[in-house]
């Protein structure tokens, strides 16, 4: 609902029967806001309450004054949408009102939303999947591994442009095992991009670890090499080198590896790719995941092609990834018998998984094509409002996972958060950018390094930053829907001096 198509509810008491009949009619959405002079809501007026004055016969020179009063039934613009849901099944009606501290309908809940909720980044599946499944169960080769895996790894490393992959339970698990494959033991320090996902740090610990975070650069929102470059000087400084940089492509766009390689390899540091997010994008014509010694991708159900839950870890040394795969299936050594002489993991991709995956990726380029029109067409449907894109830096090919802004000007982030509500309110999902790593209570305590002095880029994001709908399958309808509400929203959250 466009803000005039909400403006068009709002009518004077002064209003007869046969004006506020073709006011429904016009308006089709099944209720009007009677208002007072200041604006205050006074009552609704359904297509019911027509009726009812009718069977009273009353005339339709009747005005809306002259019906019997009735108290509106209203929510505050700060109730979430669970009480406003309620409120609706305990009283029976598909609209309910959404009034400002004065008393003044700001917004509308509609029923009819509710049941069509738009999703961040919901899966997309398609026929391609079925066969493999199919063929999985025709074979009885459900788990554990099978040809399927074997395929979807052979698939993966030649579409990234590596030599080998390995398929595992998830994009966390791939980078437990990197860091262990790495070198990393307790007591050892990484460093981590801080504007991440906890996935991607909470592996540290689970190697007993210390973690160091790296601000974000406000170019591409990933890793500062300023920052980073301090922050290794100063490791160097206190004999505490990380074991590896962990290097993350976030919501789908590359970090500046010409910058941050060469620093990590002056100070003989390893480069483990987080592309969870990033599987499809490219780098000066080379793709994601296949920069540092070791990558890991993620298929968790919200990634643009997903198994449901997987993930896959890539390299150029086979030996790193042959090492990779025995772990994940509890270390086994060859013997006739179970036999293990080191701790290992149960983290290998089933066959039925590793199926829907190879299906996936031979729609990946064209669900990244999508995700990237869905760019463009929020940028152009928002172009007269004061929003900031998240950047592709010359060179980069985002996939555009998610669409990312930020609001400018003073308190972003309660702007941020009534734009947020705002969309919940018509069941829309949207989420702020992800909290930084050094602001986790996690992690409290754990050095970060800033893009520079008194400037937390990843803080700054996150105070004003918004993830909008991206899924590949969303619709034009549910385009036009939620561009229709932010418009709204970012309209009423102007901040201070920018026009209205």
């Amino acid at each position: 609902m466009t803000a005039d198509e909400f403006a068009a509810l709002h009518v004077p008491a002064s209003f007869t029967l046969r004006e506020a009949l073709d006011r429904l009619d016009r308006t089709a959405r099944g209720v009007l806001l009677v208002v007072h002079a200041d604006g205050r809501l006074r009552r609704t007026i359904t297509d019911g309450d027509l009726r009812r004055a009718a069977l009273a016969h009353l005339p339709e020179t009747a005005r809306l004054d002259e019906l019997p009063e009735h108290a509106p039934l209203t929510v505050g613009e700060d109730t979430p949408l669970s009480q406003a849901v309620a409120l609706l099944d305990k009283h029976g009606i598909d609209h309910l009102p959404v009034v400002d501290a004065q008393g003044r309908p700001i917004d509308i809940v509609l029923r009819r939303e509710l049941s069509q909720r738009i999703w961040l980044s919901p899966p997309h599946l398609g026929a391609e999947e079925t066969a493999f499944v199919d063929e999985a169960f025709r074979t009885n080769w459900i788990a554990p591994l099978g040809p399927h895996v074997d395929g979807f790894e052979r698939e993966v490393a030649d579409y990234v442009g590596v030599g080998h992959a390995a398929a595992l339970s998830s994009g966390t698990a791939a980078i437990h095992l990197a860091l262990i494959l790495l070198g990393v033991k307790p007591g050892d320090t990484v460093f981590c991009s801080s504007l991440t996902f906890v996935g991607s740090c909470n592996p540290i610990l689970y190697c007993g670890a210390r973690p160091v975070f790296i601000d974000s650069e406000p170019g591409s929102w990933n890793m500062s090499p300023q920052a980073l470059e301090r922050a290794l000087e100063w490791a160097k400084r206190e004999n505490r080198l990380p074991r590896c940089v962990i290097l993350v492509n976030l919501y789908g766009q590359s970090a500046d590896m010409d910058v941050l390689l060469p620093l990590c390899e002056r100070y003989g540091v390893a480069v483990l790719e987080d592309a969870a997010e990033s599987l499809g994008a490219s780098y000066r014509g080379r793709k994601s995941g296949a920069f540092g010694r070791v990558g890991i991708f993620s298929f968790n159900g919200n990634k643009i092609i997903t198994t449901s839950g997987g993930g896959m870890l890539v390299a150029d040394d086979g030996e790193l990834v042959a090492r990779a795969r025995k772990l994940s299936t509890q270390a086994r050594d060859p013997a006739a018998h179970y036999e293990h002489s080191e701790v290992g993991f149960n983290y290998r991709m089933s066959n039925v998984l590793a199926g829907i995956g190879r299906g996936q990726l031979r729609v990946l380029d064209a669900r990244v094509a999508r995700r990237r029109e869905l760019f463009e067409l929020y940028r152009d449907a928002l172009a007269g409002l004061d929003v900031q894109w998240m950047p592709e830096p010359a060179g980069s090919r985002s996939t555009r996972w998610l669409t990312c802004l930020t609001l400018p000007g003073p308190n972003a982030s309660a702007r941020r958060d009534r734009v947020l509500r705002s969309l919940e309110r018509h069941s829309i999902e949207a989420r702020p950018v992800w909290k930084p790593m050094h602001l986790q209570p996690l992690f409290a305590g754990a050095p970060y390094f800033a893009h520079d002095e008194g400037k937390d880029v990843c803080a700054a994001l996150f105070d004003a930053g918004i993830c909008l709908p991206s899924g590949s399958s969303m619709t034009q309808e549910q385009v036009t829907r939620v561009v229709d509400y932010l418009q709204r929203s970012l309209s009423q959250t102007e901040p201070a001096g920018a026009p209205a």
